[in-house]
């Protein structure tokens, strides 16, 4: 099926994602290493030149990983499937300048294939599948209905293969307690209005069905094996590089982007100093930030 022409400016969620692209290349750089881990272990139990689909693909992070273990153990095939133009095409041309891996013996080439979908309008066993792997890295959580998106990511996964549903863990940290400027304490505020923004963000996102339970009960209910899930850490830890630095000012833009009229004022006065380039406190120069993020993998296999 020919990958679709339509441009959708915003997706469900309301996001403007392409304005996003550097944040998220940047994120990917950051998650690299512990990436290359997560897919070479997805990869191990697949049989030889599988079909991966990577859903909701992003600017390629993943896509880059999936596509270097598949060639370090002799080619496959990757999907990638978003429904952000840009992304999508950030995505194909990271993943396919990772697709030629040589080694002393062999060159192992991976094939991938970029496909522009809605996930909510359109049905990825249609437009990919059947995959021996179906990868999805937060993604399902911006779709109106979470269980029919995890069912329609289930058919898609050819029998015997597995779905992997990168959903939860524990909210990225980059902040020290005590910054020496407002109250203590300023990262658990953010991340309870962050929380807050998401239930409206669920709220206000069109034919948005409540999900009841954690994600290995749907998966399991919908008649997958072998349910379990493993937690990974991306960790940066202080004082940073550079890059750490400047994910962390693009971290908390972001926080006051969405959240940002959820904070009390005195916290919006401080994020203010902490992202003022002049200011003392610029998160920019600190030597106190640092990048801590766990993040769960549900894992199910198709009888």
């Amino acid at each position: 099926m020919a990958a679709h022409t339509h441009h959708h400016a915003r997706t469900h969620d309301g996001i403007d994602w392409a304005s996003r692209l550097n944040s998220l290349r940047q994120a990917d750089e950051l998650d690299a290493e512990a990436r290359r881990v997560v897919a070479r272990r997805l990869v191990h139990v697949l049989p030889d030149k599988p079909m991966v689909l990577d859903v909701g693909c992003g600017a390629g992070g993943m896509s880059v990983a999936l596509v270097e273990a598949l060639s370090a153990r002799g080619g496959g095939t990757v999907v990638l499937i978003d429904a952000v133009p840009e992304l999508l095409d950030a995505a194909t041309s990271a993943a396919r300048s990772a697709a030629t891996y040589e080694t002393d013996t062999t060159t192992a080439t991976v094939r991938v294939r970029p496909v522009l979908a809605d996930l909510a309008a359109e049905r990825p066993v249609e437009i990919a599948g059947p995959a021996q792997l179906v990868w999805a890295s937060n993604v399902v959580h911006h779709l109106p209905d979470q269980r029919a998106a995890v069912l329609g990511l289930i058919e898609a996964v050819a029998p015997g293969g597995w779905l992997a549903l990168a959903e939860g863990g524990l909210d990225g940290k980059f902040l020290p307690f005590d910054l020496g400027i407002g109250e203590p304490g300023l990262q658990d505020r953010l991340a309870a209005a962050r929380a807050q923004w998401f239930l409206r963000m669920r709220e206000n996102t069109e034919g948005s069905v409540r999900m009841h339970g954690g994600w290995n009960l749907v998966l399991a209910d919908a008649g997958l094996v072998d349910v379990t899930a493993f937690t990974y850490l991306v960790d940066h830890p202080a004082p940073p590089k550079q890059a750490v630095r400047d994910w962390a000012v693009n971290r908390l833009k972001w926080h006051v982007d969405v959240a940002g009229d959820l904070l009390h004022p005195a916290d919006r006065r401080t994020v203010r100093q902490l992202l003022d380039p002049q200011d003392p406190a610029f998160l920019g120069l600190r030597d106190d930030v640092f990048l801590l993020i766990a993040d769960t993998v549900y894992l199910g296999r198709k009888p």
